[in-house]
């Protein structure tokens, strides 16, 4: 099985930061050639005069050529750069209430500048980069350092929106169309792979996919994620970056890599169209609101014999209810703990991650559903009016 890797988070501690600068002297040993005219000569008498032929040389008109190349992105990238930024995450090392507690650099990624209003900048990032944090800070073009305000996260999407003063930002990309995107396609990485070291790193590549479905595991619980995938070099450090179509557009947040030997050229990034919509919510409200159900869930493959030796042989899958939490959509539906379920509205679930996925893309917030459980071996039929938040 493939390892799909958050390629966000360095971790500094006993990295060798010192740049190593080789120089090799180079000697030139050169050997005299001496090139001589031996002339006609009479055995012990007077050379002879010797006559230089005229030769005619012929001559060409040269037509000068310009080397600039008509393709080159350099422009685009200059500009672009510009709204890219390195971000620092800070944790507390040891015990945060001792006297000797500080912040200490847990990790680095990149983010994008992607709006600037009156006061504010606005930059997005990963979840991941900035997970845990204790204190975020970003570096912008030319070293500027500034403090960053973060606004909303969401774990499932890997997505989070942080704040800065505007009289750090100068520039701000402005978001593609990810739904034009063809197999093919140009299109070039800008971050910080590996630490602040590579800041500003540019890669290019192509679109290898317009849409992969990857199954991730989040803080937030597995969940499945539709991503571009790209052959444009994506390394730690690289995530929060942008994927920049070849008009200078964004049209993805790199986020994942396969992590696999042997593997190379398998990079992923998150839409740009579904970052939009992400990004308005998260500034607006702080989080994404979906469709709330208020219980912690264990896949039914999870759960010791002991606890599922009442159901039906034909049960193999479903989810155990480990928790609800009190006057959540659950609880006022009457579910209870080691209830398992197996369906809503006539779908079958298999796992948790099938759950949510039903949950966020079929239902919304007030909806109705019928969910079908089996309670001490016995199937039965509840109805939840879902609520708004985050599944456990």
């Amino acid at each position: 099985m493939k390892e799909i890797q958050m390629t966000g988070v360095v971790n500094m501690e006993g990295k060798a930061a010192k740049k190593l600068l080789s120089i090799v002297g180079s000697g030139v040993v050169g050997s005299m050639l001496t090139l001589g005219v031996v002339a006609n000569t009479d055995w012990l008498g007077s050379p002879k005069e010797v006559e230089s032929a005229n030769i005619d040389t012929p001559t060409y008109e040269v037509e000068k050529v310009s080397t600039a190349p008509t393709d080159s992105l350099a422009d685009m990238v200059e500009q672009s750069s510009k709204a890219i930024v390195g971000v620092v995450n800070y944790q507390t090392a040891g015990n945060r209430f001792a006297e000797a507690a500080t912040e200490q650099m847990a990790g680095t990624g990149s983010g994008v500048i992607y709006k600037i209003d009156d006061k504010y900048a606005y930059i997005v990032t990963n979840n991941h980069v900035i997970e845990g944090a204790q204190k975020i800070e970003v570096t912008l073009d030319k070293g500027v350092k500034a403090s960053a305000k973060l606004l909303g996260t969401d774990a499932l999407t890997d997505i989070a929106v942080l704040q800065i003063d505007k009289k750090f930002a100068t520039t701000a990309v402005t978001f593609g169309d990810s739904s034009l995107l063809r197999a093919g396609d140009s299109v070039i990485a800008i971050g910080n792979p590996l630490g602040l070291d590579f800041s500003g790193t540019v890669t290019k590549g192509i679109v290898s996919s317009v849409s992969r479905t990857l199954d991730v595991n989040t803080s937030a619980g597995t969940w499945q994620t539709e991503v571009i995938q790209t052959d444009a070099a994506i390394n730690s450090g690289n995530s929060g970056g942008a994927l920049f179509n070849t008009a200078g557009e964004v049209i993805g947040i790199n986020s994942l890599k396969v992590a696999q030997s042997g593997v190379e050229g398998i990079g992923f990034a998150i839409p740009s169209n579904e970052v939009k919509t992400l990004v308005e919510q998260l500034t607006e409200k702080g989080q994404i609101e979906r469709p709330y159900l208020g219980v912690s869930l264990a896949d039914l493959a999870e759960i010791p014999y002991m606890y599922v030796k009442d159901l039906p042989e034909a049960v193999k899958g479903g989810v155990m209810v480990t928790g609800i939490e009190p006057n959540s959509a659950a609880d006022q539906a009457g579910l209870k703990e080691q209830d398992v379920i197996t369906e809503i509205n006539g779908e079958s679930i298999d796992n948790s991650m099938e759950l949510r996925k039903y949950l966020y893309s079929k239902l919304q917030i007030g909806s109705k559903a019928n969910i079908t459980i089996y309670r001490n071996g016995e199937k039965q039929q509840v109805s939840v009016k879902f609520s708004g938040g985050q599944m456990k």
